[in-house]
């Protein structure tokens, strides 16, 4: 059996000179044999990797209690009162019993009357209701996050926390300032609001659900088999979120759909395309916060593409957008997800990503987040059968006073996963930051496991910051795990190659940096956003 254990260790790094500081230098690695001789675990980590002038590797080994496998979500013999669930991670953010922010209370109760009252109607399968319920327990016992919270050790929430943070409009106004064409199939969401008349959902397959839970089909031969039911078995079935992710559940407005049934293909992607009208001014204090959800299952052997979105219809205009996104993907089902960030620079973004992957099924992120003044990608993936396949491409980029942060957790529990997790991020503004704290649990039953992690900073100006936590946890003594980090700035010697055939220094520095982020930009599967992001990144990186 391996046993890997440690102290949490953060890489902290800038641009100014070469500041390496770490939390604890304590690593521990014991291999003890069980009795049966060699183990034969294959764990490879690098822990160094060297980019002049600078150089930061973080890694760090946690043990975790071992876990049986549970059970399919999907399964038709599937029975809430069977789940034998894992702890989630203690933090000072998990809900304390009989203690009450008075500041989170109050948001609670303003987000609360600002909701319509649903008509008698709609209770009998309510999973909305349910969301609410579940989310206005836990914000009784949450506070909200400050530096002294190990998640949120460096990422400050005190903009938001300060201002005057009010919901959204209702229905959303000024939509014809947008200028939205909706030529693309998929819904428009206008400050958490589904707009039917935005959106174009003309070519879905048969079978195929996308649209507001409200206005799902009930009338089917068999009721258990409608889509509101299915919903609401699924729905909410998660226990690691955050302030966050209840302020989100119990604000939400409506709740989108994406359904589409065993054995169906949806050959076009489905576009979620997020725009945020209302915003206060610049000074103002004002913050209008938003709070879109959405609920995809994929049915065993089904497949489709999502995109989404996030936009800004004021470039210049201050809110909060509070999205969350639950992902349930059955047996053999294949989703690939396409994540666009582009809000305002003086905005707040935090989304929250669940997916739950049943057997053999497959799972492929591509992110790119160039937006908010504070942007936060809480992003939570589970396996529930063997045979997985999970992918994660990240762009972070910060050309002004940002904070591009990703958590990342992937909790393995059966055999023969395979993951691969690659997360880039470009500081190019002497008070920009980025901050990347990814975990991999490879727990007990989940043997011959393939996963692997990188992380790479590049820090274009002085005092530029990227703080790096990746964190690889292994119980399985027959695995093949990897992760490694890197922070540097541009190396000499690329840019002496450009400079000898020619090519001037700026032009050369250009070059480089776009293609340290095409590696990630490359893997977006739809022609069409791959051309639009090289634009609006190129035009980042050179505002003239």
């Amino acid at each position: 059996m391996i046993s890997c254990a440690a102290h949490c260790c953060w890489a902290r790094s800038t641009a100014l000179g070469r500041v390496h500081q770490w939390d604890s230098d304590k690593l521990k690695v014991s291999i003890e044999d069980g009795g049966g001789g060699s183990s034969g675990a294959e764990t490879v980590a690098h822990k160094v990797h060297t980019f002049p002038p600078l150089s930061m590797a973080a890694l760090a080994f946690i043990h975790h209690n071992p876990i049986p496998p549970r059970p399919s979500l999907l399964s038709p013999k599937f029975k809430r009162k069977h789940i034998s669930r894992i702890p989630p991670i203690q933090s000072s953010l998990t809900p304390q019993f009989g203690f009450s922010d008075p500041l989170v209370l109050q948001l609670a109760e303003t987000l609360e009357d600002s909701l319509p009252s649903p008509p008698p109607s709609s209770l009998q399968f309510s999973p909305l209701q349910k969301i609410r319920d579940t989310s206005s327990e836990t914000l009784l016992s949450t506070h909200w996050p400050s530096l002294k919270d190990e998640p949120f050790r460096f990422t400050d929430t005190s903009f938001i926390k300060n201002s005057d943070i009010y919901p959204t409009s209702q229905p959303p106004q000024s939509l014809d300032s947008l200028k939205i064409i909706p030529s693309e199939l998929g819904l428009t969401i206008v400050d958490g609001h589904i707009v039917d008349s935005l959106s174009n959902l003309g070519s879905l397959p048969d079978g195929v659900y996308v649209g507001s839970l409200l206005n799902a089909p009930l009338s089917e031969s068999d009721s258990d088999k409608s889509i509101p039911k299915k919903v609401n078995e699924l729905v909410g079935e998660f226990d690691w979120g955050d302030l966050f992710w209840s302020i989100n559940g119990l604000g939400t407005p409506d709740l989108a759909v994406i359904y589409v049934p065993a054995g169906c293909r949806v050959e076009e992607p489905i576009h979620l395309r997020y725009y945020s009208a209302e915003g206060g001014n610049e000074g103002s204090g004002k913050l209008p916060v938003s709070n879109p959800r959405v609920f995809v299952l994929v049915e065993e052997g089904g497949e489709v593409s999502v995109v989404e979105e996030f936009c800004s219809g004021d470039g210049d205009k201050c809110y909060w957008a509070n999205p969350v996104l639950e992902v349930v993907i059955g047996e053999g089902a294949r989703f690939r997800h396409s994540y666009v960030q582009s809000q305002s620079t003086r905005a707040a973004h935090i989304k929250w990503t669940s997916v739950r992957q049943e057997s053999a099924s497959s799972y492929q992120l591509v992110e790119i987040s160039t937006g908010g003044r504070l942007s936060r990608h809480n992003l939570h993936i589970q396996q529930l059968g063997p045979e997985t396949e999970t992918e994660i491409s990240t762009l972070h980029l910060s050309v002004s006073k940002q904070t591009q942060d990703l958590h990342s957790i992937l909790v393995l529990d059966h055999p023969r996963g395979y993951s691969r997790q690659l997360h880039k991020c470009i500081v190019a503004h002497s008070e920009g930051q980025a901050v990347f704290d990814g975990t991999v649990q490879v727990n007990r039953y989940a043997q011959q496991t393939d996963a692997g992690q990188l992380t790479r900073s590049l820090l274009l100006e002085p005092r530029a910051t990227v703080n790096v936590k990746p964190n690889l946890q292994i119980i399985a003594d027959d695995v093949k795990c990897s992760h490694g980090a890197a922070i540097s700035d541009l190396e000499e010697s690329q840019l002496f190659y450009f400079q000898a055939r020619g090519i001037d220094l700026e032009t050369a520095r250009k070059a480089l940096v776009f293609s340290f982020g095409a590696e990630v930009i490359a893997q977006l599967p739809h022609p069409s956003i791959r051309k639009k992001i090289e634009t609006q990144i190129k035009g980042m990186l050179d505002p003239r």
